[in-house]
């Protein structure tokens, strides 16, 4: 089953530790954590459910293409990253 992480950045908003969830793309794989941390989903997603502009996913190390389908496959060895996007200079 694939791992999914919050940086620590996000988890000073909202409690999110790292876990282990069913799901053959990143869309269920998230679901799956905000099933089980709903307050999460607000931070992560839209109302719409694609990710947040100021939200990077990355699975294995390559950030997720499809920002607002969530169809990118994950294996069940996959670690999913979800990191805020630094923006600035």
């Amino acid at each position: 089953m694939p791992t999914v992480n919050f940086t620590a950045n996000l988890q000073r908003h909202v409690v999110s530790p790292t876990l282990v969830v069913e799901g053959v793309t990143v869309g269920e794989a998230l679901a799956a954590v905000f099933e089980q941390n709903p307050r999460l989903r607000g931070y992560v997603v839209d109302e719409q459910g694609a990710v947040r502009k100021h939200m990077n996913v990355f699975i294995d190390g390559v950030q997720v293409r499809d920002r607002v389908g969530l169809s990118d496959a994950v294996t069940p060895q996959s670690e999913i990253y979800v990191i805020q996007a630094l923006s600035g200079g």
